[in-house]
């Protein structure tokens, strides 16, 4: 962390995200643990079937109603991740286990990772790393973070140490965050489609609410893009927001977006901050994927290098190991001269295979360049074109041993849409995408795509 001196889709606030389908009430100064632990006097989700039902019907009443609204959350929303380890896909011990196309991991440079992590100059420690540190990290290790991102960042100053806090991991940011930031009621405004867990960290954890932008697939014109967004349309989040009495205190980003894989321009970027600026809220941008962007025409740029920061004070800059790297602790020449380069050649082969097997499908996607995934539509294949018939598709996947990300969990708001991993090592690949093909060969593609031109690959739309 980095500090700088459903039915109507409106931008609707929510404390309890995909799991559960009902917005809170407006009221801001409702308190958001009582509507929240309300909600388990309702039944809950229909889960059993798939996974381990004593993973939901086990007793919850040594918990407090935060702990069971909690524990209601991550059972419905980790169904798919449960299942996947009861029945985990080896290539010698389970060939017919599921094949994970679903979680955002890169497991394609475990050889480099395991190589590099058994040589001498990384095994060593001294009593200082067994001790207590200061709360926001050993000062050298936060110096060495400040250098690191100054030169990958291509910081125009040079970050400061102080400036420079490290916690374990990005869920904790985002918990840390929405405390220290806002108060128990207030929100964040956060663009849709969007990394789910987001919710879990800033709700349920920080008791801090979502308003959402809701972002669509449809091309308006020449110079617009499918999920693009824009000013007006976070006006537009805002005054919806204010106008359910709902106090919003800043803006959450990612970029490169997850499911997207949208990079954001310095222009964008820029447009972004002033308006947050504007409007005197804080932003927080997750740029976890900033070393994973493998095609160079994308022009990736964090928001640390730009020159100038319309309002440092509210600027937080997120990044972590866990997806470039998987770990911490490696020296900038290794970095430079072997894991990058091969991590991004790796990638890129990986995305080119899913790619030509979803062109051979006849299936619509977005292109990126960037992160471990694409978003790719399967709407025709929805005969009403529900997020209930995409839950069902999204089990009939499961069914059949590969485990997707659907878009709901996402908070898309158009049914249909599904985030494919292809960060995996290609016999898994080509297992998981064989059988996604056997899956949608027994469904009969019920409509034509609504807008075909809108959500293939855009071939005009790198930066």
């Amino acid at each position: 962390m980095f500090t700088l001196p459903q039915k109507d889709f409106r931008a609707r606030t929510t404390c309890l995200g995909p799991a559960c389908m009902q917005d809170l009430g407006s009221s801001h100064g409702e308190d958001l643990e009582g509507e929240c632990s309300r909600k388990l006097d309702q039944k809950l989700p229909e889960l059993r079937g798939v996974g381990d039902p004593a993973m939901i019907s086990s007793d919850t009443s040594y918990l407090s109603s935060r702990g069971r609204m909690i524990k209601w959350f991550w059972d419905s929303a980790e169904e798919g991740y449960r299942t996947y380890h009861m029945d985990e896909y080896d290539e010698d011990k389970n060939p017919s286990g599921i094949i994970n196309l679903g979680t955002s991991e890169n497991k394609l440079c475990f050889d480099l990772l395991s190589w590099r992590l058994s040589q001498s100059d990384m095994q060593r420690v001294e009593p200082s790393l067994l001790q207590y540190a200061d709360w926001r990290g050993h000062l050298f290790l936060r110096e060495e973070v400040a250098k690191f991102l100054s030169f990958y960042c291509k910081s125009p100053v040079p970050l400061r140490p102080e400036n420079v806090v490290v916690l374990n991991g990005g869920a904790s940011l985002f918990s840390a965050l929405a405390t220290v930031l806002c108060e128990a009621g207030e929100a964040f405004l956060i663009p849709t489609p969007y990394y789910g867990a987001i919710t879990q960290h800033v709700c349920l954890y920080g008791n801090i609410r979502l308003a959402y932008v809701y972002l669509d697939s449809e091309v308006t014109g020449l110079d617009t893009r499918p999920f693009q967004l824009t000013v007006e349309k976070l006006e537009m989040a805002l005054r919806e927001a204010h106008s359910e009495g709902v106090k919003v205190k800043g803006l959450i980003l990612i970029s490169p977006q997850n499911p997207l894989g949208d990079v954001y321009s310095p222009e964008e970027l820029q447009e972004y901050l002033v308006f947050a600026k504007r409007h005197r809220l804080h932003v927080i941008v997750d740029e976890v994927y900033m070393l994973s962007v493998f095609e160079k025409s994308v022009g990736y740029r964090s928001v640390l290098s730009l020159e100038r920061l319309p309002d440092p004070q509210r600027t937080h800059v997120m990044w972590a190991t866990s997806k470039d790297f998987g770990m911490s602790g490696l020296r900038f020449d290794w970095i430079n001269q072997v894991y990058l380069p091969e991590n991004h050649a790796r990638l890129k082969a990986a995305h080119t295979y899913v790619s030509e097997e979803l062109r051979a499908l006849g299936i619509p996607f977005l292109s990126r360049g960037a992160g471990f995934f694409i978003w790719v539509d399967l709407r025709k294949y929805l005969p009403k074109g529900t997020f209930e018939e995409e839950m069902l598709l999204w089990r009939c996947f499961l069914d059949n041993k590969v485990l997707l990300s659907f878009g709901k969990a996402f908070e898309c708001k158009e049914p249909g849409w599904f985030r494919f991993v292809f960060s995996d090592q290609a016999h898994r690949l080509c297992l998981g995408m064989q059988r996604v093909r056997q899956v949608l060969a027994g469904k009969s593609q019920v409509a034509e795509d609504p807008r075909p031109s809108q959500s293939q690959e855009p071939s005009d739309q790198r930066r």
